[in-house]
């Protein structure tokens, strides 16, 4: 029994022998004699033997188990490891296998099994996914489905390499052609907004557009994705140049019909009204085509509607195009007036009105010569306006003085009265006035001349040389400043002839002035309550040339005024002349010849 025995545990031994000797203590109780204790100890040995071979034949089918357990799951290992270019196991399993028991290597290879397992079902799940990705792009790209069911198939069943390398690759090409698919959906969705806008632009159906394209273009659901593919985008392109072409013909076409619209209203002077109607049309016309972005401006609907106006103001035209020669004559003439320059008579309305009846001349060429003729004096009118104002002030220097010449023969002007203090300062303001009007004649000479010379032309006041009235003015103004001045010397001689009489004969006093001499008191308003005197005034003696400014001469040549004012250059002989008589005429004419007059 020690030799069968196990030396593995003392305590077993001793269990052994503690019942052996129970054993013979029983029998040598009982009496049993010593070939039966042999015999009984012989089949106890042998009962013991089969009991080790069991447990040796157990433990010997458990060991081949366990290796081939650990050979399988060592197969399944290496597999998953290839599948999964998991390489660098290898070398720790074989580790495990050279110092551990086959209970310790199936220890340790089965959680590597599984943990490839899981790996390998998370590596089959991301290679499909990836997969299913790019063959959909490419169903996309090239314009057909491809179903996801028969992608994992195919990768079930023929998939072999696992490996990180490998999803890596399909994730690269996953990648460029998401990229791919990205700038095709932007392009597609940029060629679509396009065509939106050109659709909106022209007043065109946009679905029913983009639809003749491809379906998914205008109604995508979940169901459908917009197609992206090549045909896709040609046939946007296709459609965008269509649009594009018509938008220029269009946009021509109306722009056209704008430019005639403009020139009837402006031919017919039509109300704002009337034009405010086709403001959005007009807003064409100040726009290029590419920054035309209103909506249904250029439908058809817009340019028939403009088109008809062209037409029923075409028709119009045609009735009223004598009205309109006439009125752009008045304009003509007014502008002429205004500025005083002579209107061209080619296009006078008598004349107008004779041609357009005998049907001689187109009533728009001669409307066109009178607009360029408007356009021609409104350049005139704005290149003299600089001297027109100078003459202004010229002429109301002249008015300044005309008054004042008045204010000075009233022999009243300085008794209390009402308004007696703003005829003062009137007064005074005037004389200061007149004393700058030589100088105004002067620079107004030489602004007329350097415009004669910019322009290589006369400078004409209603037809006639302004140079020559200025000059005319001035000459007149210097006999009248020696008339006052030869006037002075006489009274200054008078006035000492009548005191050496006075000296010889005794003075007298004077006989009441005769009223012939006296001149009636009149007034005026003069815009602050107050009223200006306006005595009238007499002429005397022979006629001097005329002080004559540019209304003077205008209203000689067209009938205003009848009557001019003259004085008189002829000596007096103040010896003949009686005191009283003298004073007389001289509280007449000393006012009369205080300042130049003319009819300004």
């Amino acid at each position: 029994m020690q030799a069968l025995g196990s030396p593995t545990s003392a305590c077993t031994d001793t269990s052994c022998g503690a019942l052996l000797r129970e054993l013979q203590h029983v029998w040598d109780e009982i009496g049993e004699s010593e070939a039966d204790k042999d015999r009984m100890l012989l089949e106890l040995e042998k009962e013991c033997l089969q009991v080790y071979r069991r447990k040796v034949h157990e433990a010997s089918n458990n060991k081949a188990r366990l290796h081939q357990s650990v050979a399988a799951k060592e197969a399944e290992l290496a597999t998953l490891m290839a599948a999964l270019g998991e390489l660098n196991l290898r070398s720790q399993v074989l580790t495990d296998k050279r110092s551990a028991s086959l209970k310790e290597q199936l220890a340790s290879v089965l959680p590597l099994v599984e943990d490839l397992r899981m790996k390998k079902e998370e590596r089959i799940k991301q290679i499909a996914d990836v997969k299913a990705q790019i063959e959909k792009i490419r169903g996309e790209v090239s314009g057909y489905t491809h179903l996801n069911g028969v992608v994992t198939d195919s990768l079930n069943t023929e998939e072999q390499d696992l490996s990180q390398r490998k999803l890596t690759e399909y994730q690269t090409h996953l990648h460029s052609l998401q990229k791919e698919k990205s700038d095709r959906l932007h392009k597609v969705l940029e060629y679509v907004n396009e065509v939106h806008s050109l659709c909106g632009v022209l007043g065109m159906d946009f679905g029913r557009t983009v639809s003749e394209v491809h379906p998914s273009l205008h109604d995508t659901g979940h169901e459908q994705s917009t197609n992206i593919s090549n045909s896709t985008l040609e046939g946007l392109e296709k459609a965008i140049l269509k649009l594009k072409a018509e938008r220029k013909s269009r946009f021509q076409k109306l722009k056209d019909i704008v430019a005639s619209l403009f020139e009837l209203w402006n031919l017919m002077d039509s109300p704002q009204e009337e034009r405010n109607l086709f403001r959005r049309v007009t807003s064409v016309f100040q726009t290029p085509e590419l920054e035309t972005t209103k909506s249904s401006v250029l439908s058809l609907e817009i340019i028939e509607q403009a088109a008809s106006e062209v037409e029923r103001l075409t028709k119009l035209k045609a009735s009223r195009m004598k009205e309109l020669v006439m009125k752009k004559r008045s304009e003509l003439e007014e502008i002429c007036r205004k500025a005083h320059i002579e209107p061209d008579m080619s296009t006078a309305a008598e004349k107008a009105n004779a041609l357009i009846d005998s049907g001689l001349v187109d009533p728009s060429e001669l409307l066109a010569n009178i607009e360029v003729q408007i356009t021609k004096m409104k350049d005139e009118a704005v290149s003299r306006k600089e001297i027109m104002d100078r003459i202004d002030r010229w002429l109301a220097a002249c008015e300044e003085e005309n008054w004042l010449e008045d204010y000075n023969q009233d022999e009243n002007r300085y008794s209390a009265g009402r308004g007696v203090h703003f005829n003062l300062k009137r007064a005074e303001k005037a004389r200061v006035t007149v004393t700058k009007i030589p100088s105004m004649i002067e620079n107004l000479i030489n602004k007329i001349l350097a415009w004669e010379d910019e322009r290589k032309m006369l400078f004409l006041y209603d037809g006639v040389r302004l140079i020559q009235i200025l000059e005319d003015y001035k000459l007149t103004r210097q006999q009248k400043e020696e008339e006052k001045r030869r006037y002075r010397d006489q009274k200054k001689f008078q006035d000492l002839l009548l005191t050496e009489k006075e000296a010889m004969y005794g003075s007298k006093p004077s006989p009441k002035r005769s009223n012939s001499f006296k001149k009636p008191n009149g007034y005026r308003a003069n815009g602050n309550g107050s009223m200006t005197p306006t005595p009238q005034r007499l002429s005397v003696g022979s006629a001097t040339p005329e002080l004559l400014t540019p209304r003077s001469y205008s209203g000689r040549q067209n009938g205003y005024f009848k009557e001019t004012r003259r004085l008189s250059t002829a000596p007096l002989n103040f010896v003949a002349i009686s005191k009283e008589d003298t004073m007389s005429y001289a509280s007449g004419y000393g006012s009369e010849l205080g300042s130049p007059r003319s009819h300004c």
